[in-house]
């Protein structure tokens, strides 16, 4: 990651504020909270490219680049990359923008690998929706 690099052009799957409540014990956001966030980012790409339920089976790939602080606008990024027979391949970007700040910064990335589901949680094939471009 080099230090001219800028979050995508495009809007934000998700965008939220970090909050007190979801700092770990030295005061920063809780990696925790930060993969919930992904995981929410790229399971809305999951269910509309399959159409209906899906899972999460795996992330891949996670670095923390930087801490995310109380206050901190953050910013998902989520775009499909894979699909398989039954499975889905997200890449997500999470961006902090401080909260007064006009720059922001990534601070990490993951593959989320999702399959979808029938409604007895059974893989099933991706049906993609069609396209309404």
């Amino acid at each position: 990651m080099t230090v001219s690099e800028q979050p995508p052009t495009s809007d934000p799957t998700i965008r939220t504020i970090a909050m007190p409540a979801d700092t770990n014990p030295a005061g920063d956001i809780f990696g925790g909270w930060l993969m919930s966030q992904m995981d929410l980012a790229a399971g809305t790409v999951a269910a509309f490219t399959s159409g209906g339920r899906s899972a999460t089976i795996a992330v891949d790939g996670m670095i923390f680049h930087r801490p995310v602080k109380v206050g901190d606008e953050v910013s998902l990024y989520a775009s499909l990359t894979r699909v398989g027979k039954t499975s889905m391949t997200i890449h997500v970007d999470a961006w902090r923008r401080p909260r007064e700040a006009r720059f922001s910064e990534k601070v990490t990335e993951a593959n989320f690998v999702f399959v979808a589901l029938d409604p007895n949680g059974k893989p099933v094939p991706v049906q993609p929706l069609p396209d309404t471009a």
